[in-house]
């Protein structure tokens, strides 16, 4: 039944895939996702479905428009196969009977529409922050509430108060935590959107266990540091060069979603804790 969850929700990655790009594109411009249709950006002829077609009509048309013949950037069908991807590898771990997962109940399944929007945020937000240095807030509030929807929804049904009051608390915690961070950190090293964001993370790591919002929170700064030292190494950034951090925010949200309970383990198990010296 797991292979059955992943083929459909790696179909769904790809269709979502392709509205992502939309999103990436529009909301920074403040434009409706519904109107105009989509159009071609230099000749600004409509998008026939045949050649809106995820990663197949690229490859198709060769990375070009049918009609003026104006190359479409690869990031499109990147955007595409990343998004299928990313659906497979959290299907399989929380669909019901998957790596991480619980029972095959609906509350099971609630979980698994959270983790799926918050993996489809986690794409659209890394790319318009590497495009315009910004974490919209319609992207934001909307990937928070989502999550408090499915996981308040999924405790509900499962009685389970202390798995949602952990997801609550660990929202508030993460806040909390980043609003000290731009209030003590020099001007320019942390934006307010980051901190928005670090609420969401909070709820994201926070259904899995305090164990995963501690390895997400550290994650993030140590996938942050070892990218910018690695842009100082070959010289594409300078002491001075702004680096968006919020891809990186969401990378070690995942990282602490997926392995936090394990690192923390592993880690607790090094200094001789005991049971693990699990938080969560």
């Amino acid at each position: 039944m797991l292979i059955v969850y992943a083929v459909v929700a790696g179909v769904l990655g790809l269709v979502i895939g392709s509205f992502l790009n939309v999103v990436i594109h529009r909301v920074p411009a403040g434009l409706s996702l519904v109107t105009p249709a989509s159009r071609c950006p230099a000749c600004e002829a409509p998008i026939r479905w045949y050649d809106n077609i995820p990663i197949v009509s690229w490859l198709v048309l060769r990375g070009r428009c049918r009609d003026c013949g104006a190359p479409i950037s690869a990031r499109y069908p990147l955007v595409e196969t990343l998004t299928g991807v990313a659906f497979v590898l959290v299907a399989c771990c929380f669909a019901p009977g998957g790596w991480l997962g619980g029972e095959g109940d609906v509350a099971q399944l609630l979980v698994l529409v959270g983790y799926l929007w918050f993996a489809a945020a986690s794409i659209a937000l890394a790319a318009i922050d590497f495009d315009v240095r910004r974490l919209p807030d319609p992207i934001v509030w909307t990937t928070l509430v989502v999550l408090l929807v499915c996981f308040g929804a999924a405790a509900a049904l499962r009685a389970d108060l202390p798995g949602i009051a952990t997801a609550v608390l660990g929202g508030i915690a993460m806040l909390a935590v980043y609003v000290v961070i731009l209030l003590v950190a020099p001007r320019g090293g942390m934006g307010l959107g980051d901190v928005k964001l670090a609420a969401a993370i909070g709820v994201a790591t926070g259904w899995i266990g305090w164990s995963a919002v501690a390895i997400g929170w550290f994650a993030a700064f140590l996938i942050g540091a070892l990218v910018g030292i690695g842009l100082l190494v070959v010289r594409r950034a300078g002491r001075r060069t702004a680096i968006p951090f919020g891809p990186w925010m969401l990378a070690g949200a995942w990282v602490g979603i997926v392995a936090g309970p394990a690192i923390w383990a592993g880690y607790a198990g090094l200094l001789g804790w005991p049971e693990g010296g699990s938080i969560g």
